[in-house]
C-alpha cells in the first residue's frame, strides 16, 4: 500500500533518491518549499522546538496525524494559492525593564510551513547580509555581536550611538518589506504567501483583526523577515564607513567622539523614518560611552573589558528570589533542582563576561538565601536545634542560634547557621557553583 499524507510522501522521495521528478529537483521556489525532504527537516525542526498551541487549539503532537489524513488538500491549496494561515494566537510577555512584549503564537501547521519557507529563503538572503549583523542567523550568535563591540572599543571608538527602534516587529511596512524580499524572490506564489502571514492578523476576543502593519514575533519566519527589512540600515551604515554591530533590532554604532555620535544619531534617525518608516525611540536611544550602555546583557570596563551588565544582574537576582521564596516551602533538593536548571544555561551564556567577581558573590549571596529558607522551614526553636546538631554544630552555636532574636534573613549570614550550611553542605546537596561553572565554559571555549 502507498504511503499517505506528508510522512509517506517523505518515504516515497527520500533525501538521496537522484530522480529528477522529485519535487525538491524542481526549479520552482515553492516547490522547493514543499519538497519532501524540506517538508520533513520542517517537521523535524517544529516537533524538537515544541511551543503552545495557536488559536486552533492543534498541538505539536498532533501535526503529525494531522498531515497524515490532510497533506494532499493541504498542499494542492498552497500551491493553487488558496490556501490561508490562520490568525495568530496573542500573548503578553512581561519586559524586565516594564511594560509587555507582544507575541504572536501562529497555529502549528503555520509554524511548519512558516519552518518550510525559513529553509529555502535563508540561503537566498543570508549570504547577502552584512558581517555586522549577527541576530537569528545561521553560525552567528549574540556573543559574536559582543566580542565585535569589544574589538571597535579597544580600537579607539569609545562612544556608542544605541538605537532603539520603537515597537520594531509592530512597525513595519508591508509593501517595504515585500519589496525587499521580492529583490531575490521571483516565485509570485512564495511572495503571495508570505504577505499573508504578514496579514494574517491575531484573534482578539474571538474576532480576527488583520494587521495592516508589523510581523508577529513568535513565527519561524519573523527573524528572518526583520534581518531582511533591516539589511539597508545596514548597507548604509556600510557605505558611510562606520564601525556598526546589529542584533536583530538592536543596533550599535562606534564613533570616536560624542559630536560624531550626535550627527550619526540624527542622520540614522531621519533615514530610518523616511527610507523604512521606521521610528526611533528616544527615551531609549542614547549617545553614551558604551561601559554606561547594555549591549545584549553585556557592557564594558574602562579598560574595555566585557562584564555583566546591572540590568542582567539585577533580572537574574529578582529570579533567583521567586525561586527562593521562603513563603513558598519545599524540599530543598527541589529547590537547588529549579535553580541549578535556570542558573545553568544563564551562567553559559554571561561567561563571556571576563570578570568573574559577580558570579562569585552571586554564589554566596545564592546561600544565603537557601540558609534563610531552610531556618523559615524549620520554624520551631527545639526542631531548628535538632537540625543544627544532626549537621555537627556544637551546642554553642545552637544555643546562638535558637536564642537569636534577629530575623531569618540575617541569622542566614550569623555564625550558627553559616557555620553549620556550609558551601560544602550544599555542595554536597548538588547546588550548582557559578564561579566554578563559569571557569570551566571559559576553558572549553
Amino acid at each position: 500500500m502507498k504511503p499517505e499524507g506528508v510522512v509517506g510522501e517523505l518515504r516515497a522521495c527520500p533525501a538521496q533518491d537522484k530522480d529528477t521528478s522529485c519535487e525538491q529537483r524542481l526549479g520552482s521556489l515553492l516547490e522547493q518549499v514543499l519538497s519532501s525532504d524540506n517538508m520533513r527537516t520542517a517537521l523535524k525542526r517544529v516537533k524538537q522546538n515544541g511551543g503552545a498551541p495557536g488559536v486552533d487549539g492543534m498541538t505539536v503532537k498532533e501535526l503529525s496525524p494531522y498531515l497524515t489524513q490532510h497533506w494532499p488538500a493541504l498542499k494542492q491549496s498552497l500551491l493553487t494559492g488558496t490556501y490561508r494561515p490562520a490568525p495568530v494566537r496573542r500573548v503578553e510577555i512581561p519586559k524586565p525593564s516594564g511594560g509587555v512584549r507582544l507575541l504572536g503564537i501562529p497555529t502549528a501547521l503555520d509554524r511548519l510551513i512558516q519552518q518550510a519557507f525559513l529553509q529555502v529563503l535563508t540561503p537566498l538572503f543570508d549570504p547577502h547580509f552584512s558581517p555586522n549583523s549577527f541576530g537569528f542567523r545561521p553560525g552567528k550568535r549574540g556573543h559574536d555581536a559582543v566580542r565585535r563591540a569589544r574589538e571597535y572599543v579597544r580600537e579607539g571608538y569609545a562612544w556608542v550611538v544605541d538605537l532603539d527602534l520603537e515597537k520594531f516587529f509592530d512597525r513595519v511596512n508591508h509593501d517595504l518589506l515585500m519589496a525587499r524580499v521580492a529583490r531575490r524572490v521571483t516565485d509570485k506564489r512564495v511572495l503571495r504567501l508570505i504577505r499573508r502571514y504578514l496579514e494574517a492578523g491575531v484573534l482578539l476576543n474571538g474576532v480576527a483583526i488583520t494587521s495592516e502593519e508589523g510581523t508577529p514575533q513568535g513565527g519561524p519566519l519573523s527573524p528572518l523577515l526583520s534581518n531582511i527589512m533591516l539589511d539597508d540600515l545596514d548597507k548604509e551604515l556600510t557605505r558611510r564607513g562606520h564601525k556598526f554591530v546589529r542584533y536583530a533590532d538592536d543596533s550599535n554604532v562606534y564613533v570616536r567622539s560624542q559630536r560624531a555620535g550626535e550627527r550619526v544619531m540624527a542622520s540614522l534617525t531621519t533615514f530610518l523614518q523616511e527610507r523604512l518608516k521606521l521610528k526611533v525611540n528616544t527615551s531609549k536611544s542614547a549617545v553614551d560611552r558604551p561601559w554606561k550602555r547594555t549591549f545584549l546583557g553585556f557592557s564594558f570596563l574602562g579598560d574595555k573589558r566585557i562584564r555583566l551588565a546591572r540590568k542582567s544582574l539585577d533580572r537574574v537576582k529578582a529570579k533567583i528570589r521567586m525561586l527562593t521564596r521562603r513563603t513558598r516551602p519545599m524540599p530543598l533538593a527541589e529547590r537547588i533542582e529549579a535553580l541549578n536548571s535556570y542558573l545553568g544555561g544563564w551562567v553559559s551564556y554571561f561567561a563571556l563576561s571576563e570578570t568573574p567577581y559577580p558570579f562569585e558573590t552571586l554564589d554566596m549571596w545564592i546561600r544565603r538565601r537557601l540558609r534563610m529558607c531552610l531556618w523559615k522551614q524549620w520554624k520551631t526553636g527545639r526542631n531548628r536545634a535538632r537540625r543544627l546538631r544532626a549537621l555537627g554544630a556544637s551546642e554553642e552555636l545552637v544555643r546562638a542560634g535558637v536564642g537569636s532574636g534577629k530575623g531569618c534573613w540575617r541569622l542566614a549570614d550569623s555564625p550558627p547557621v553559616k557555620w553549620t550550611l556550609t558551601n560544602a553542605f550544599f555542595s554536597s546537596m548538588g547546588l550548582l557553583n557559578l564561579r566554578t561553572r563559569y571557569e570551566q565554559v571559559r576553558q572549553a571555549w
